[in-house]
């Protein structure tokens, strides 16, 4: 290893482009390629192997581990070179051979991934995608382009889901879950096709939710599944009966913009 710069640790072996730019406590491990148009800030870990291409940017204390591959082109028959960017928070885990692609012209030309997150390993989140805080993918988990992601959902290992879906904040797929359709808030699914399968009761518990608030949310998924009402219907139960509740407004306002149907 040999310094480059003031507290930049960065391995004799790796190849950084003259313009990337890395801030202090950066550290570049062997073999690693950092390519023109990256902008990694301060306290990253870049694992042996890792690729990362721009245009990106990384922000704070994110561990980067071997081989990973960050900012690559889009896996995108129409993509045509135009010049996209992959946007990554701070503060995340991203395991060993995790793929992480540039957005399209044909979305925003971003893909953005938060702040908080675990990422295990070989888990790819392809063009456009949306990450939010603090979720979490299991191993191979996978997102088609322009999927979104809310904050603390869990994707179990396996997951496999399909361009333009939601996933809803607190939701969570088992192994191997096939999604298709949108995910509300707090909802667990599984099976391929995924099916839904109740609240998840102790991801809200462990992010400190109350159990009047767990009690307006079984409420709420009772409307939604097991009234018998149309999406329509639910919604306008929900917001007659619960609109002053915070944690049903969050489930109100997801059913409103969904475009691809929920996951029932």
């Amino acid at each position: 290893m040999h310094r480059a710069g003031s507290r930049r640790l960065i391995d004799s072996t790796a190849v950084v482009d003259r313009s990337a730019e890395l801030d202090d406590g950066v550290t570049v491990g062997p073999y690693a390629v950092i390519g023109p148009g990256v902008h990694i800030r301060r306290g990253c870990e870049i694992g042996p192997h890792a690729v990362i291409k721009g245009p990106t940017s990384i922000g704070e204390n994110n561990q980067i581990h071997p081989f990973a591959s960050l900012g690559d082109d889009p896996q995108d028959k129409k993509y045509g070179g135009e010049i996209t960017r992959l946007e990554i928070g701070s503060g995340n885990i991203i395991r060993e051979y995790v793929s992480i692609n540039r957005g399209t012209a044909q979305d925003q030309g971003i893909t953005r991934v938060g702040n908080d997150n675990w990422i295990m390993a070989y888990a790819h989140i392809a063009h456009d995608c949306i990450v939010g805080n603090k979720v979490v993918f299991a191993n191979n988990a996978s997102l088609a382009g322009h999927v979104g992601v809310d904050d603390y959902a869990v994707l179990g290992g396996f997951t496999l889901v399909h361009q333009f879906c939601a996933i809803g904040a607190y939701a969570f797929s088992s192994f191997g879950s096939v999604i298709s359709k949108d995910v509300p808030p707090y909802v667990m699914v599984s099976g391929s096709p995924a099916h839904a399968h109740g609240v998840n009761t102790e991801g809200l518990r462990r992010n400190d939710f109350s159990p009047a608030e767990i009690e307006n949310i079984r409420k709420a998924y009772k409307i939604v599944y097991r009234s018998g009402f149309t999406l329509d219907e639910a919604l306008d139960r929900l917001n007659a009966d619960m609109k002053h509740a915070p944690e049903i407004a969050r489930l109100a306002e997801f059913l409103s913009q969904q475009t691809r149907g929920i996951v029932r």
